[in-house]
């Protein structure tokens, strides 16, 4: 059982160091302008709506509070290699800052996003749960999902790229990332009933 939190753990954490490496960069997708990390930062969402129903909210919690503090790490470090004179015949050093640099911008974006959408997930989780009496997991994976996912992209993208874009493509791109997560949302739900069963197969005795 713990060890099975500790791949849970560690799926969350890395998905969200992923995310935020790869943020600044926006691709296109069949005419959506989006943040690539759209389809890597959902996945934190399934973690936490997973151990939120086999640990309780108080380990989903933690867990968030630990992504919280590696992504400090994740920033500091990045900073730290930033910084520090580069050799002599190493001549990447402008296209490092482009992509890994540390914007403040883009960091209190996605530290904001980060802990207001998480909280907010494993909140609306609960109260789905105590509301449908533990059953329905597809339909509290959703919604707590869904509000969570456009309370993230609206938080983001408003304070990570304001002053960079006009208004109405700050817009489109809220809304572009939002569709998006819709679908991951949903598409989701099959891999959270999975990672339940998983986990609970051989040790349900063991749950509390």
């Amino acid at each position: 059982m713990e060890r099975k939190l500790l791949y849970l753990s560690s799926l969350f954490v890395a998905s969200l160091l992923i995310s935020n490496v790869i943020a600044s960069k926006i691709v296109d997708v069949w005419g959506l302008h989006i943040p690539a990390a759209v389809f890597v930062f959902p996945i934190t969402f399934l973690v936490t709506d997973t151990i939120n129903e086999i640990w309780g909210k108080k380990t989903a919690q933690e867990v968030v509070i630990l992504g919280f503090l590696m992504n400090l790490v994740l920033i500091f470090f990045i900073y730290l290699a930033q910084i520090l004179p580069p050799a002599p015949f190493y001549e990447h050093q402008e296209a490092f800052e482009a992509v890994l640099g540390a914007v403040p911008q883009v960091v209190a974006g996605s530290l904001v996003a980060y802990i207001v959408s998480q909280m907010h997930d494993i909140w609306a989780f609960n109260l789905w749960k105590r509301i449908t009496r533990g059953r329905h997991l597809w339909l509290r994976n959703n919604l707590s999902t869904i509000v969570s996912q456009l309370l993230d992209s609206i938080i983001f993208i408003s304070v990570a790229f304001w002053g960079q874009y006009y208004i109405e493509e700050i817009g489109i791109l809220i809304m572009n990332q939002f569709l998006v997560k819709i679908a991951l949302a949903a598409i989701d739900t099959p891999f959270c009933y999975l990672l339940v069963n998983w986990i609970r197969r051989k040790e349900a005795s063991n749950i509390e």
